[in-house]
């Protein structure tokens, strides 16, 4: 059996120093368990440029480079022109297999000003994998309590990548509802799961977990973010994926082995890798 994480982010110095494993030991840690391949996925200029330095001597592992959407509340749009150019530098070297992790966050963020510049960026992050042919990893999280009438950052995100052609990827950490669901595969873009589904207790999560069809779902951990049951409270490893995949091949009623197989296949098919 083989998984691959999709998304992790233990090559980033500000959380590696915290695990009780070197990056080292946690990438054979999980291959002892089944984890064949991790892509590691940068959230700003720097941690794109420690992904790409990282996975360059380590195989098996690859990169992805952007700007997360928190970026966007101390940023202009000078400056994320200017970071951008630098995240061009990264992917016009054909080192990296994705751009992300891109998006929008309401959740955190309810000025408006940050959220016109949220959607400048994501813009951006199109654009650019458009220009190298590559896959975005999306982020996307709503606003807390949603008004009536109120556009959601899903809508809003619906709204820009509708204005691309050819813009495919993932929506990265998905914990919605299956009416997003249905969006979002309407697309063709595919769902990222993690351990969020372990401990959710919300039914409409945990369905459209169930609805998601075999040809569009992916594995991450989000690691170390996120860690499934029952190591909550701990640093989310790569190796803990097995424990999400147990749980979701359950709740879809699959085996494990073909729940693995399908994630992985749909994985490679993705980022090419």
């Amino acid at each position: 059996m083989q998984i691959i994480d999709t998304h992790c982010h233990i090559h980033d110095p500000e959380f590696s120093e915290k695990y009780d494993q070197t990056p080292d030991e946690l990438i054979a840690s999980a291959r002892k368990a089944g984890v064949e391949q991790l892509i590691c996925v940068g959230t700003d200029v720097k941690s794109s440029q420690q992904a790409v330095s990282f996975c360059k001597t380590r195989d098996n592992c690859y990169a992805s480079v952007a700007l997360h959407p928190h970026e966007a509340a101390d940023m202009t749009e000078d400056e994320i022109d200017s970071d951008m150019k630098q995240l061009e530098e990264l992917a016009a070297d054909g080192s990296i297999v994705a751009i992300g992790e891109c998006g929008l966050d309401y959740y955190y963020h309810d000025d408006e000003q940050t959220r016109q510049r949220q959607h400048y960026m994501l813009t951006q992050h199109i654009a650019l994998a458009e220009k190298y042919q590559l896959p975005l990893i999306f982020h996307v999280r709503d606003q807390k309590l949603v008004k009536k009438g109120e556009k959601t950052a899903f809508d809003d995100f619906f709204s820009i990548l509708d204005r691309s052609d050819t813009a495919g990827g993932v929506v990265h950490s998905f914990s919605s509802t299956p009416e997003v669901l249905e969006r979002i595969i309407s697309r063709g873009l595919y769902v990222g799961l993690n351990g969020i589904m372990t401990f959710s207790k919300d039914e409409k999560q945990l369905e459209a977990a169930r609805l998601a069809s075999v040809e569009q779902v992916i594995l991450e951990t989000d690691a170390p973010f996120l860690t499934p049951k029952p190591f909550r409270g701990k640093m989310c490893k790569p190796e803990h994926i097995v424990l999400t995949a147990e749980f979701l091949a359950e709740l879809r009623g699959e085996s494990l082995e073909e729940f693995a197989r399908y994630t992985t296949r749909n994985a490679h098919k993705l980022f090419g890798i």
